[in-house]
């Protein structure tokens, strides 16, 4: 077996574009870096994370069957296409794309990746099969700040296969797509991981920001006002330094995940994917700029962003489901170097009208999120919240309580509006008691136009922390934006008079449709006892869980939560 790795020329001159097989036995001989899998145990019994790097997780899910392969696609019409139908349905597939017209075979281009709770699942190492009350807190009890583990550094790594410089580079080397018909260009970096450092200390921040394609050796770089990227960029622009910026366009999905979810103020997202993954991430050091990037990283792109150095950027069609900001003047980063593995693999997730995958995962993870902030302000009685794909997981939140005081019900709506999870670019809250699924959007809208009146059960919070992609607000005027905190709870006063609902309670509608669901799913007859599913004696233990999961028991008395 032979790993391609890199080899560094340190000399002035002509461009280098440099590659070199050594073999895996001779790299362990010097200690260089070499991939190996991890195992690490979730506190979810049972739950393993099976990969190391995107290839390994694309495997992984292969087994379950979740991986569709599409060959052919165009990169300036077909690619978005089809990304845009997986997007909007429902438990879509992984689709990796190949043989792209005009590109060499084996560049490839992975979209929806982590659209679904099966995948989510595999991705933080939990059972495929894991319910979504139980995601959520293994996915708050892996987060924990004395969980972080930071990463480690090591000689060498695969994403150094093959390495530009200088005239050498050429980011039009890949097959980036153009996302949607009207964008401003082509966006390579819409599933990237974004690599900066504070220049003030040794905080080291992963974010996702949208990379615009200007010619071979440039890219935009746009960072919304208020993001720690924007901060640290500031800050350099401030001293009148450059800007140093590692681009990861292809990450494995847990670093993605990690890059795009609040992670606390000074902590590294590569500390966060540490403690979930059990080990230490391994990262190289950046030949040009020092950042630590991924060793395992697909494609890397390494330089600078100068202050006063700016191109028309976008437009670019927005999570919002519109092109929210038209062209504007946006930073350029200078590309030095371009580093990236045989055949590589980008990751791409543009986005679409809501939901699209990044809110289908963030459902859950910031559901759980606003549920900690919640607990922590000490809102007591606080038993569930939601925050709703369809809203991009910002702008339509619902929170469910048992009431115990006045007041308690409009508590919770302002704390769930203006905590860290609810703060940026929110609208509606909606308050329920604890009788109502706050999973159910249909729940969650009868209770509020049965249980709310216009009059009393209204409140709107002024000059909350909005953003320039919020469609809604009058340009020139983005940095605020009002919320409106619904009651939708029984009245306090009188709640005991209220009429009693018609139906079952949350659980046992939920134990119904663990046990019957299958009469809404076409099935003619009850599912049979310990049938073995096809293809249920595969390797990964999560394509086992699933199997699992698929053939339990009619009489299964074990609880959804």
């Amino acid at each position: 077996m032979t790993i391609v790795t890199a080899t560094f020329v340190a000399r002035a001159g002509p461009a280098h574009y440099i590659r070199r097989a050594t073999p895996v036995a001779a790299r362990r001989a010097r200690g260089t870096h070499v991939s190996h899998r991890v195992v690490c145990r979730s506190a979810v019994e049972g739950g393993d994370l099976e990969y190391t790097d995107l290839r390994d997780w694309i495997a992984t899910v292969r087994e379950l069957g979740e991986v569709r392969d599409v060959r052919g696609a165009d990169w300036e019409t077909e690619i978005g296409r089809v990304t845009e139908m997986v997007h909007h349905a429902d438990d879509g597939p992984a689709v990796l794309f190949d043989d792209i017209p005009g590109y060499p075979a084996g560049q490839r281009i992975l979209v929806n990746a982590i659209a679904t709770q099966r995948r989510l699942a595999i991705t933080l190492g939990m059972p495929a099969d894991i319910e979504r009350r139980a995601l959520m807190d293994e996915f708050l009890a892996l987060t924990e700040a004395g969980r972080a583990i930071p990463p480690r550094y090591v000689k060498d790594g695969s994403v150094f296969e093959n390495v530009m410089t200088g005239d050498a580079v050429d980011v039009l080397k890949f097959p980036t797509p153009m996302w949607h018909p009207d964008d401003g260009g082509r966006y390579i970096g819409t599933g990237c991981v974004d690599v900066m450092k504070d220049p003030n200390s040794d905080w080291v921040n992963l974010g996702t920001y949208r990379v615009m394609i200007h010619d071979s050796k440039r890219v935009g770089l746009y960072i919304s006002p208020g993001k720690h990227g924007k901060q640290f960029q500031d800050a350099y622009f401030k001293r009148g330094e450059p800007c140093p910026v590692a681009i990861v366009v292809g990450s494995d999905p847990l670093l993605f995940l990690a890059s795009t979810v609040e992670v606390p103020q000074g902590v590294s997202e590569y500390d966060w994917a540490g403690g979930i993954r059990g080990e230490p991430y391994d990262v190289v050091k950046a030949p040009i700029t020092g950042l630590p990037i991924p060793a395992n990283a697909e494609i890397v792109l390494e330089g600078f962003v100068k202050p006063g150095y700016t191109l028309p950027e976008g437009p670019f069609g927005e999570w919002t489901g519109y092109y929210a900001s038209g062209t504007r003047a946006e930073p350029v980063m200078d590309v030095k170097a371009i580093y990236h593995r045989d055949d590589p693999i980008m990751l791409g997730v543009p986005p679409q009208k809501p939901p699209w995958e990044p809110h289908k995962y963030r459902e859950y993870l910031r559901s759980a999120l606003l549920l900690r902030d919640l607990q922590n302000a000490g809102v007591p009685g606080v038993k569930d919240a939601m925050c709703f794909s369809v809203g991009g997981t910002r702008l339509l939140v619902a929170v469910s309580i048992e009431q115990r005081y006045a007041g308690h019900a409009r508590q919770a709506g302002h704390v769930a509006a203006m905590c860290r999870a609810g703060a940026y670019l929110g609208r509606y809250t909606i308050v329920v008691d604890d009788d109502i699924d706050v999973t159910d959007i249909n729940d969650v809208l009868w209770a509020m136009a049965t249980r709310s009146d216009p009059e009393r059960s209204l409140d709107i919070i002024h000059r909350a922390w909005s953003g320039p992609l919020d469609p809604a607000i009058q340009p020139g005027k983005k940095g605020h934006n009002s919320r409106l905190i619904i009651d939708a709870c029984r009245p306090w006063e009188w709640r005991d008079e209220f009429p009693k609902a018609i139906g079952p309670d949350i659980e046992t509608k939920r134990e119904t449709r663990k046990k019957w669901g299958w009469v809404l799913d076409g099935g003619s007859v009850a599912p049979k006892r310990n049938t073995v599913l096809a293809g249920a004696g595969t390797k990964s233990r999560a394509a086992k869980t699933a199997a699992t999961a698929l053939n339990q028991p009619l009489a299964d008395d074990t609880s959804m939560e």
